[in-house]
């Protein structure tokens, strides 16, 4: 298996059929999909020509890094694929000084043997959801 960071070489429609089948992005267009890869790092893993999972973090590269979208070929899951993506993204000297997060609803301890918590500061963190504006005129 290879890592790559090259935004270029992502499967994008191997990866529309797994964000489209996975509980957190099923509502996502290939439009805002699209412009998801190209404002973040994203991370491809390759077996041969065939992609075999992928990861993305939003961030500045300074300060705050959003680990998302991990997701491996249903037919390749519990072979550590995920695990050598998150490792290779954590170990990245460009977000060493960065504070991590990441939203998961049945993953917990896959992240937690990478120092993960669940947040204690559930008073502090809020969300908001997509930001529906009204056309323009």
């Amino acid at each position: 298996m290879t890592l790559s960071f090259e935004t270029t070489r992502i499967d994008r429609s191997r990866l529309y059929a797994w964000l489209g089948d996975a509980y957190w992005s099923a509502t996502r267009s290939t439009e805002i999909i699209d412009r998801s890869l190209e404002n973040s790092l994203c991370l491809s893993a390759w077996d041969g020509d065939e992609m075999v999972g992928f990861a993305r973090v939003v961030t500045d590269f300074a300060s705050f890094a959003w680990l998302c979208d991990v997701i491996v070929a249903p037919d390749r899951r519990g072979q550590g694929i995920g695990k050598a993506m998150v490792s290779a993204l954590l170990e990245r000297e460009d977000l060493a000084t960065a504070r991590w997060m990441l939203g998961t609803r049945d993953a917990h301890s896959l992240y937690e043997q990478y120092g993960f918590e669940t947040s204690t500061e559930t008073d502090r963190w809020m969300t908001k959801g997509f930001n529906v504006r009204p056309p323009k005129p």
